[in-house]
């Protein structure tokens, strides 16, 4: 029976599960665990049992037995692999203690103290304990490391302000690892807390992003959270962050799962399967963008459109319906016929009355080839308004056309592609290559015959020494980039071309991803914060005079 909630007790025979349940914990939400080694969040609505989100705690964790919160608000997960007893923590994302036992038993009993833990258990009619140091091994670890593998992703998903306290911004990593992290961004000492460890992914997360987050109230911060990586996986979450003053960091952090998709999970579903060519499963998402669906004058609050990536030389657009918790492929196009790198999207929005002067939707994707296509997508969107429920739409993707624009901006792969409208109504769009060379075009929304016109083309041939792998326009006369070669550059947009404002050395090696955000809440110095990750984090303060 789980205590301090009327009704659940009714509602948990809605519930269907395969494996049985061996533990149950109950604050604020309910947690279930099962034989099957994981364990979810549900909560109780209309008398019903909805599943938030289901967790696995830690690859090959056969057994979970027991669900415990300790006083700093940490869920450990209690559970038998293999011939040993294992303590996880959901926050860090790592096994605490492993004590061999001989497997699974019946009765058992642990007890964590702050510098001691025990373990009891009965085996073959005798009882045996096992005593150790709660902090296990006599080695000393200075920092606890974010992941296992490079960190191949950031994305800042935005600050939460509490009474009295600098902002905290929350930061999210996607890893080799399969694991995505949610941070809590400390900028005066310099420290990043783990709220929770996403693990839903079954291969390396490849590319993130963030819906523009939303505040339902002062110190609350909602935004949508969607990741994507190998055998074409996708998974979509919402972040719910508050400020409170004793969780750690002083922000709580609630994770919904909403939807996930696999572009073989249609194959795997039909009867004749043996008589048609499944897809590749090596295939990866490179990248992930939201392309509209923020605002209501964009699209139905509960849609949003995303553009992905794809290493099979495909760009694909998906809806994700969070209402009805589905995403699904909308359209697709072949066009790259080799390995799609980059994608993002940008809106243009003219002046004048939105019935009269329709908002045009544009896609910009780029290749190893080094050309980067743009994309009309204003029909496509239009047509996902237009339907009243996306589910009714046909199951073939939709064909996304020839691009209206090509542009050929390096001779080989593009690693980094960032888009930024002028206060004229441009768009600069700024591209990284293999070769360490920067490529900076201007695009204008022409007439409809000719829906983009390049007006200017800037190339920086040696702006890195190594691959450029992260790029942001920080604002339109500045511009970020980060390379392989461990410096973050800062450079001067002008007229004559890119020149060049200061250079940082970074300690974190492979460089994967670079992300930016304005400093502008209270009590935090004028400038920009760039994030690096790879294998490490690094988040810089970059500031300068006029």
């Amino acid at each position: 029976m789980v205590q301090g909630e009327a009704g659940v007790a009714a509602a948990m025979e809605s519930l269907v599960l395969v494996a049985p349940v061996t533990a149950l914990a109950f604050v604020g939400d309910v947690l279930l665990a099962g034989a099957d080694g994981c364990f979810r969040q549900l909560r109780v609505r209309a008398g019903q049992l909805e599943e938030l989100r289901r967790q696995r705690p830690g690859k090959g964790l056969e057994w979970v037995e027991e669900l415990r919160f300790t006083p700093d608000s940490d869920l450990l997960v209690l559970g038998f692999h293999a011939d040993s007893f294992v303590l996880w923590s959901t926050r860090a994302g790592a096994l605490l203690r492993c004590l061999p036992c001989g497997g699974g038993h019946r009765s058992w009993s642990y007890h964590r103290g702050t510098a001691t833990d025990a373990f009891a258990w009965v085996q073959a009619r005798a009882v045996r304990i096992c005593c150790g140091q709660a902090g296990s091994s006599g080695l000393q670890v200075l920092r606890e490391a974010l992941h296992g593998r490079q960190v191949t992703s950031v994305r800042h998903v935005g600050a939460v302000l509490g009474p009295g306290h600098p902002p905290m911004h929350v930061l999210v990593t996607g890893s080799e690892d399969t694991t995505a992290m949610v941070l809590a961004l400390d900028t005066e000492d310099g420290t990043a807390t783990p709220l929770t460890t996403l693990s839903d992914h079954i291969s390396s997360i490849r590319a993130l992003a963030v819906a523009a987050g939303s505040k339902p109230a002062p110190g609350e911060l909602s935004a949508l959270l969607v990741s994507a990586g190998g055998r074409a996986q996708l998974e979509c979450y919402r972040l719910l962050l508050s400020a409170a003053p004793l969780a750690p960091a002083g922000i709580n952090c609630q994770v919904l799962h909403v939807a996930s998709h696999r572009l073989d999970e249609r194959w795997d579903r039909m009867r004749n399967r043996h008589r048609v060519i499944k897809m590749d499963p090596e295939t990866r998402y490179m990248r992930i963008a939201v392309v509209a669906g923020t605002d209501a004058t964009e699209l139905p609050p509960p849609c949003l459109v995303l553009a992905a990536a794809c290493s099979d030389g495909s760009v694909r657009l998906f809806v994700l319906q969070e209402a009805a918790r589905r995403l699904r492929l909308v359209a697709e196009s072949f066009h790259h016929q080799r390995c799609v790198l980059q994608v993002e999207a940008f809106v243009h929005r003219p002046a004048g009355h939105p019935a009269r002067f329709p908002r045009k939707h544009f896609l910009c994707s780029a290749a190893t080839d080094g050309n980067i296509a743009f994309w009309d997508i204003t029909a496509t969107v239009a047509q996902v308004m237009a339907a009243p429920d996306p589910a009714l739409m046909p199951l073939c993707p939709a064909d996304l056309g020839a691009p209206v624009l090509t542009v050929l901006a390096h001779s080989c792969g593009v690693n980094s592609l960032h888009i930024l409208e002028t206060p004229s109504g441009c768009f600069l769009v700024a591209s990284g290559s293999d070769d360490g060379s920067i490529h900076v075009c201007v695009v204008a929304v022409g007439a409809a015959t000719t829906q983009l016109l390049l007006q200017e083309q800037l190339r920086q041939p040696s702006a890195h020494a190594a691959p450029v792998t992260g790029l942001r326009l920080l604002q339109p006369d500045l511009l970020a980039s980060a390379s392989v070669d461990q410096r973050l550059v800062l450079w001067h947009l002008g007229k004559a071309g890119l020149a060049f404002l200061g250079a940082r050395f970074c300690p974190v090696a492979d460089v994967a991803d670079l992300d930016g955000w304005e400093a502008v809440g209270p009590e935090e110095q004028p400038g920009y914060c760039c994030a690096l990750a790879g294998q490490g984090l690094e988040v810089v303060r970059c500031g300068w005079h006029d």
